[in-house]
């Protein structure tokens, strides 16, 4: 008789046996840790109304309605035809964006960078961000995060394994003074900062005496920093957002991320970089070279391009988020709530009026999807420090802009 019982019978796929169970699949912890995804919801019934119709106008995610220039789409056209660009390209970008990435940093806020070794293509901030996280964090590391928080900026911490410890930064000098406590009294102590300025979702911003504090905190008790920017480009009443690397010694203690994505409206095209100490970057560039081949090298040319010459552009375009926001805080004003006009960044960050306040951030933006058809994104989306306020982007045109204010006002009986 045969040993072998693999062939005694023929076991059906579609007849299991008694013995059989039913196959698990068992996610890693790190995918467990991370919370429901709160925007599901809203992006559900909003996706229900457009397809029933309903004219939907959407204040919820930052992201432009406008086009690139047509200058950079031009040439994005021109060099696609190329058949000698379609190859993989290089997991740390192209030398020669990496080189006018640096230009643009001297003529901006006077560093000087060594393009070969202290810059790094991105596919946007928020992949950059990520890696640099996996790069620097480990197992029983503890890294400061913004609260109310990016979430990308919470959760990209969380998926290395690290913990994350949230300071408010609604307050810049409080915040500073939380740090230095933090560090005092925290064993181990914090490995990394994350500073986000101009902030994303409370548009909080900071002058370069800010930097010069984290610079000397950073040295005293020895934790990297990582500085996201993303709406440096998106300024209003000439405030003009300053880079945390044109502080001196930040090169000495961290790295600076910066995105297309906003000013140029290229947020689809995903390019990015990042720019600061040697060793992190160079960190940054050995897990890039192990999950991706780079950005499509067409469009890291006509990243080029968008840097090279359209700076007027990117200033004209400020000018008309600055348009926006004064029609929204306006339309606001006039319905009886409490406005804090920004200085930055393509958000309104509005405390939710009194009288709803009961009802929470979640429910109240619900509540504006399916009585107004004004999409906006609840503060509890943004953790426990966000509940009591919504955020708006302002990336509908003028006219969008009022009538979701009228709606909105019609909704709350105003």
């Amino acid at each position: 008789m045969s040993t072998n019982n693999y062939h005694d019978e023929e076991v059906r796929e579609d007849q299991p046996t008694e013995n059989m169970r039913p196959f698990t699949i068992n996610v890693s912890d790190r995918v467990k840790r991370l919370p429901l995804y709160l925007f599901a919801e809203i992006n559900n019934l909003k996706y229900q109304k457009r397809r029933a119709g309903d004219d939907v106008i959407d204040l919820g995610m930052g992201s432009p309605t406008d086009p690139p220039q047509k200058a950079v789409i031009e040439k994005l056209c021109e060099v696609a035809d190329d058949p000698k660009l379609h190859g993989y390209s290089h997991a740390k970008g192209m030398f020669k964006l990496r080189r006018e990435v640096c230009v643009q940093y001297q003529k901006k806020y006077g560093v000087t960078l060594d393009p070969e070794t202290q810059a790094v293509v991105c596919l946007g901030s928020k992949e950059g961000f990520s890696h640099m996280c996996l790069a620097l964090l480990g197992h029983g590391d503890t890294a400061i995060v913004p609260a109310p928080s990016y979430p990308a900026h919470m959760y990209a911490v969380a998926l290395t394994g690290a913990n994350e410890l949230i300071l408010d930064v609604t307050n810049p000098k409080k915040l500073l003074s939380n740090i230095a406590i933090t560090c005092e009294n925290l064993y181990p102590k914090p490995k990394l900062l994350v500073v986000n300025y101009p902030h994303n979702p409370t548009a909080t911003v900071v002058e370069s005496e800010f930097y010069v504090d984290i610079v000397k905190l950073a040295k005293k008790y020895g934790f990297m920093v990582i500085s996201d920017t993303a709406y440096a480009d998106v300024c209003f009443d000439g405030y003009q957002s300053p880079s945390f690397l044109a502080t001196p010694g930040a090169l000495d203690v961290g790295v600076e991320l910066t995105t297309m994505s906003k000013g140029y409206n290229m947020a689809g095209w995903r390019v990015g970089y990042c720019c600061g100490n040697v060793e992190m970057i160079r960190a940054l560039s050995t897990i890039k070279s192990y999950y991706d081949y780079g950005t499509f090298a067409p469009i890291q040319i006509s990243a080029i391009i968008a840097l090279r010459d359209t700076q007027d552009a990117v200033e004209a375009q400020a000018k008309v988020y600055e348009k926006r926001r004064n029609i929204l805080c306006d339309g606001l004003k006039r319905l009886g709530w409490e406005v804090n006009v920004p200085k930055a960044t393509m958000f309104v960050w509005q405390k939710i009026p009194e009288q709803w306040t009961s009802m929470g951030s979640f429910e109240f933006a619900m509540k504006l999807l399916r009585e107004a058809d004004v999409v906006v994104s609840p503060g509890i989306a943004f953790g426990a420090a966000g509940e009591g306020y919504l955020r708006m982007a302002i990336v509908e045109k003028e006219d969008r802009i009022r009538q979701a204010v009228r709606q909105i006002g019609r909704c709350l009986g105003k």
